[in-house]
């Protein structure tokens, strides 16, 4: 039974279930947010509200899936991991959210760097110049280290299959980017949410 048991969570994630939870995340995600808010009041006011809100959402998505994904690469590290599928699945999650946030960041800077007054890196570069030329360009680049780290990470997971388990340095180097990536996205997420309490786009 037990024999049965760890077979089972040895098996790698199909395409099928790492599409489906991808799907199911996004919207659970949009239909509690719709369920308990006013669109109208969750978006704001501001020209960049729509990026801004899609931004946000999977930018914390990525940081649910990459703290468990945290925790199972410290299991992977220390070679005593089991759910072994669930880390393949949650790696090409968390890099698909990278993804995603990258791109609605990328749209989101448009109004950001807007060459009017009232745009939020022109009132900062008047009024506070740290923050843009610290805070968020630091924020913006580092931000970018995520999607390449993931990516490495589902890759080689995906390539490699269950043959992780048995080369130490492959799970020694899996560990290592899942950690610098959730670190990059730590740095990221606290940086962008104090930019945007500051002066929202």
């Amino acid at each position: 039974m037990s024999v049965l048991h760890e077979n089972h969570e040895m098996r790698e994630a199909s395409p099928r279930s790492l599409i489906a939870v991808v799907a199911i995340m996004i919207g659970s995600a949009l239909a509690f947010t719709l369920a308990t808010a006013p669109f109208t009041k969750l978006l704001g006011a501001g020209a960049g509200a729509v990026p801004a809100a899609l931004h946000g959402m999977t930018a914390f998505l990525y940081l649910f899936v990459g703290t468990i994904g945290l925790y199972l690469g410290w299991r992977l590290l220390t070679g005593r991991i089991r759910a072994f599928a669930d880390l393949q699945l949650l790696a090409t999650v968390a890099a698909t959210f990278s993804f995603l946030a990258i791109c609605f960041g990328n749209w989101l800077y448009i109004y950001y760097r807007a060459p009017v007054p009232d745009s939020p890196r022109s009132y900062f570069v008047t009024n506070v110049p740290p923050v843009h030329k610290i805070f968020f360009e630091f924020k913006e680049f580092t931000g970018l280290f995520t999607l390449p780290l993931m990516v490495c990470a589902a890759f080689l997971l995906t390539k490699y299959g269950t043959q992780v388990l048995e080369r130490p340095w492959l799970r020694y180097t899996i560990a290592a980017l899942i950690g610098l990536a959730f670190f990059y996205l730590v740095v990221a997420f606290g940086l962008g949410a104090a930019v945007t309490k500051l002066k929202p786009a």
